[in-house]
């Protein structure tokens, strides 16, 4: 951040980074429940999840109006009117990730009184920690303008995408052996999907810290280790 001659402006850019610390906490926060709500069969943290998501959509408009209000205002160039959009992007991807906690949260609910093979929620709490872990080091980069974690967690999403590749292949395993299983592990199918989508999103956060620090993106493309939509079960 640029030091400024007004104090009220350097106020405005720390309330942003303010908003947006506030909207990690709440969607790391509901990543978590909704997943321990899952495991738990506890309809009674899901809908805690649900409700929560309505203080991150009013965090994330909070961020729209002050962003808006001060490039109006300030007219700001260079780094600070990239830390200004930067807000505006790392809100949007923060406001889908509690989106995705809220259906991972509707989707335990519709789950109640279904047996779920131990070995797939397993793997979806495994793969929700490594996504967890990239999005609270990524929030964590934010908070510091660390760009050097920020490339890391950008470069390290084919982990969690290969496990999502294989989560998939083993829900429609179930699927085809029993008919029974569709049901349930269509909704653990969407879960694991929607896990995949919040990395998806911490890597984006990434990108856009990288874009705040230098004005770029990453030239190469990102690595990707996602088959789902190929790798079928034969």
């Amino acid at each position: 951040m640029t030091d400024h001659t007004i104090s009220v402006y350097d106020a405005e850019l720390r309330t942003l980074a303010k908003h947006i610390a506030e909207m990690g906490g709440i969607s790391e926060g509901m990543i978590g429940d909704a997943l321990r709500a899952l495991v738990r069969a506890d309809s009674f943290l899901a809908k805690r999840v649900i409700a929560d998501d309505r203080d991150l959509d009013n965090l994330q408009r909070r961020v729209e109006e002050d962003a808006v209000r001060t490039i109006a205002k300030r007219q700001p160039m260079a780094s600070d009117l990239r830390e200004i959009i930067a807000s505006l992007r790392i809100a949007g991807n923060l406001e889908r990730c509690g989106d995705l906690a809220k259906n991972i949260a509707r989707r335990a609910i519709a789950l109640q009184g279904h047996a779920l093979p131990p070995k797939l929620v397993h793997g979806i709490e495994h793969i929700s920690e490594l996504t967890q872990a990239q999005l609270s080091r990524v929030l964590d980069a934010y908070v510091t303008k660390d760009v050097e974690t920020a490339d890391f967690v950008w470069r390290n999403d084919d982990e969690i995408d290969a496990m999502y590749t294989s989560l998939f292949r083993e829900l429609l395993t179930y699927m085809m052996e029993d008919p029974r299983n569709i049901s349930s592990c269509t909704h653990l199918l969407f879960c694991a999907k929607n896990v995949e989508r919040i990395g998806d999103h911490a890597t984006n956060i990434a990108e856009t810290i990288i874009y705040q620090a230098t004005g770029s993106v990453p030239s190469n493309e990102r690595p990707k280790q996602d088959n789902s939509s190929t790798n079928l079960v034969h």
